[in-house]
């Protein structure tokens, strides 16, 4: 599903456990107000919206355009696989080199090829030189450089705030990413409709900009942990974390199959043509995904939080793949609207509850490491559902396609509750090593 922009990392770890070993049980600290925030906290989620809304209005021109050129459902489905063959080979360095080096300048080396892949596309496109080639060269160039960009920003967030601030400062980030990934697919519909997909390339590469110069002014306000030189033992020590959480690993598991069969993403502009919309209606109805997660968002900070987010997160998945069969059978724009939007909101809800258990079972050390393995599941569940839905819908129809994943996401949920029956009982307060 969504990446879901920071993982609490809870502050009794910081001692320092071995790396491996299963942290101690821990309450959540209390929230503190906005003022206990530093200004440099508040800069980065400036720029932060920068990025997301970039990434999300990039992610709605390409499929546009790719669609427009070449009218192929499995051409859309490739741009999933282009995105993420490099991140599967790279994150798991990616978050080596977070460990190991200075955060905020990874980030913005990182983000030089995504400027640069803007002011490419925005060229070629206004010469009327865009090519299905090209397109696919930038989305392979932009997935290699997140790679190190996305673990590196995980790991920067704790450092940015005290630990008593950090849940707090978790909130407002997740709810500002929300925010800045409905706000990128309405640019791109908007940008699109009033002057082409030139347009829209051109308003990234300045989105990446602003993102970039904002990291400047960024200080962390707390020295990160311990760094080691990247190697591929370090790599192995955050799998062999990963694999001795089975909380941790079963929340990883299952959102990653349930969005593989069940997201329908890479498919929206076969439903533009469907649902005969115009081009202002395809960036609403690719924006209402956010939408609803940013709804979901604002109910979730004036709600306690769940005690038992194992089986919330079940729940939140049958919701969505029920929503994404709805939206499949969907012929009325409404009707779809909504459908999209209650599968954001549950989305947001099984986001906050993967999260909760990641972030109480990583130790200060690993951060990077853990948050790169995270990063695969995500990336896994968005890029593999993309070529999946894309396949399927060449070989079928896109109707069957969309449906037949909402019910594949709703078989993957009933294998995890049978399979992995202490996820439905995980409560807070509790870690099961």
């Amino acid at each position: 599903m969504r990446d879901g922009g920071a993982a609490y990392h809870s502050p009794i770890l910081a001692a320092g456990p071995a790396p491996c070993d299963p942290p101690p049980v821990s309450a959540v600290p209390p929230l503190a107000p906005a003022a206990a925030i530093p200004t440099s906290f508040w800069i980065y989620l400036a720029s932060r919206f920068c990025a997301a809304a970039a990434m999300r209005l990039l992610a709605t021109t390409i499929g546009w355009h790719v669609y427009h050129l070449s009218e192929s459902p499995f051409l859309l489905g490739l741009v999933g696989l282009f995105q993420f063959v490099p991140m599967l080979g790279l994150t798991l360095v990616g978050g080596a080199v977070a460990d190991a080096y200075d955060r905020r300048r990874t980030m913005r080396l990182a983000q030089l090829p995504l400027m640069a892949s803007g002011a490419t596309l925005y060229a070629v496109t206004a010469h009327g030189e865009a090519s299905l080639a090209v397109l696919f060269a930038a989305v392979f160039a932009n997935a290699c450089a997140f790679a190190f960009d996305s673990p590196a920003r995980q790991a920067l967030v704790p450092t940015l705030v005290s630990i008593e601030s950090f849940p707090r400062a978790v909130t407002y980030a997740s709810t500002a990413q929300a925010l800045a990934f409905a706000a990128g697919p309405a640019l791109a519909g908007l940008a699109i409709a009033g002057g082409g997909p030139q347009l829209s390339y051109a308003a990234y590469a300045i989105l990446i900009a602003v993102n970039w110069i904002g990291l400047a002014f960024v200080r962390p306000v707390r020295e990160p942990g311990e760094r080691r030189a990247p190697s591929w033992h370090a790599v192995r020590e955050g799998l062999a974390f990963v694999r001795s959480q089975p909380i941790v690993l079963g929340c990883m598991a299952l959102d990653m199959f349930a969005v593989i069969f069940g997201g329908a993403t890479a498919l929206l502009p076969v439903y533009q043509r469907i649902l005969g919309i115009s081009d202002s209606a395809f960036g609403l109805l690719a924006s209402s995904l956010e939408i609803g997660a940013v709804t979901m968002a604002i109910v979730m900070v004036l709600r306690p939080t769940a005690s038992r987010p194992g089986r919330a997160l079940m729940i939140a998945v049958g919701v969505y793949g029920l929503a994404t069969i709805a939206f499949g059978l969907s012929r009325s724009f409404p009707l779809s609207l909504v459908a999209y939007m209650v599968a954001g909101m549950a989305d947001q809800v099984s986001v906050v509850m993967r999260q909760t258990a990641i972030q109480l079972a990583t130790p200060d050390a690993l951060r990077g490491r853990v948050s790169a393995v995270n990063i695969i599941f995500i990336q896994a569940s968005n890029q593999l559902g993309a070529v999946e839905s894309g396949f399927v819908a060449a070989a079928t129809s896109p109707t069957f396609a969309v449906v037949s994943g909402g019910i594949g996401c709703l078989l993957v949920l009933a294998i995890v509750a049978w399979r992995i029956p202490e996820l439905r009982r995980y409560r807070l307060g509790t870690l099961q090593s």
